[in-house]
């Protein structure tokens, strides 16, 4: 029954819809299908601390701010539907749906149906989309953490997290299915394309970290600058390389994805790396990192017997929008009076 749910709020597999469409329309009419004892909970002052609050743990661990599923009707979750979708690509809307798929899986295995519980996903909004020109909303729940901030318009989306345990099914009617299969594979193929020289660049240390190291920070810097750097890869290379960085873009809109690939192409590629710790076959615990001069992209499978994958997308500036705040307030009328 449950997956019925999940899969009625999220109904994709027959419809043609539209993605990426960046508007505060979405998030309007969202909340206005709230009541105002929903919206009461929904949405918050822009500059509550829960914004920069996040984790990718049960939320029967660790309680989000906000709105969860199960308290939606059907309609309100089509609204909510048509707000991701209006912010992430089909690629990172159906990851998404998978994901949190992934938790009738777990229900099955364990039986816990109050960690594991489909409907356990929230919503939380930080300011006023319908007035405000600076506002921000996340979407967030086990293996989830979705943040948005938006101004004018403009959008920041990180930091990104998203996981999958199992990271491959194991048995049952969806055996086989890996949820995060391109992120896993592109980093192999990556590190197994390499010369024994350029392997003694790109790994850093034997065994893997048990998790991504910047965990649930709200703010991250530059990790220490490890692995090989673009231009010491070879052309076919760093065309893989260049797959696996469009794989963790492929997730958000395709104007912004492409945005931020010229961005990095232009200011930054020469000084990217991509470092590797732990095993280097499938099925042993492994961790890769990408960074460059604005962003840090974590991948982590070392739980489970190497059957739990963690990834995120950290930007040293933009992070909860922090980029676009100092914008705004460098900018806003009130400011420059004060």
């Amino acid at each position: 029954m449950r997956k019925i749910v999940i899969i009625s709020l999220f109904a994709v597999a027959s419809m043609v819809m539209a993605f990426g469409l960046g508007s505060e329309k979405p998030a309007v009419d969202f909340l206005k299908s709230l009541t105002q004892a929903q919206r009461n909970k929904t949405q918050m002052p822009f500059n509550d601390e829960s914004r920069t609050l996040w984790h990718y743990i049960p939320s029967s661990m660790f309680p989000r701010a906000g709105i969860q599923l199960n308290e939606l009707d059907p309609s309100q979750k089509s609204k909510l539907d048509e707000l991701l979708k209006a912010f992430l690509s089909e690629t990172g809307y159906m990851k998404t749906v998978k994901i949190i798929d992934l938790e009738n899986v777990l229900l099955e295995i364990s039986g816990d149906s109050v960690m594991r519980n489909p409907e356990n996903y929230s919503v939380a909004f930080y300011g006023n989309p319908e007035k405000d020109s600076l506002w921000a909303f996340s979407f967030e729940g086990h293996h989830v953490s979705l943040n948005f901030t938006i101004l004018n318009g403009k959008v920041e989306n990180a930091p990104r997290f998203l996981g999958a345990n199992p990271a491959k099914i194991l048995s049952g009617p969806r055996e086989g299915e890996r949820t995060l299969q391109r992120e896993e594979d592109l980093g192999f193929e990556l590190i197994n394309s390499l010369s024994e020289e350029q392997r003694k660049m790109a790994i850093f240390q034997q065994e893997p970290f048990f998790d991504i190291v910047t965990g649930k920070s709200k703010e991250v810097e530059p990790l220490s600058p490890v692995g090989i750097m673009l231009g010491q890869l070879s052309r076919n290379q760093q065309l893989i390389f260049l797959k696996l960085l469009d794989e963790y873009l492929s997730t958000i809109p395709a104007e912004q994805a492409e945005k931020r690939m010229n961005s990095i192409k232009n200011e930054e590629l020469d000084e990217v790396r991509f470092g590797w710790a732990g095993a280097t076959v499938l099925g042993e615990g492994h961790y890769y990192r990408i960074q460059g001069k604005s962003f840090l992209i974590e991948f982590d499978n070392v739980q489970n017997k190497a059957n739990h994958i963690h990834t995120v997308w950290r930007d040293f500036n933009g992070d909860f929008g922090r980029d676009l705040i100092k914008e705004h307030y460098k900018n806003s009328d009130h400011h420059k009076h004060d």
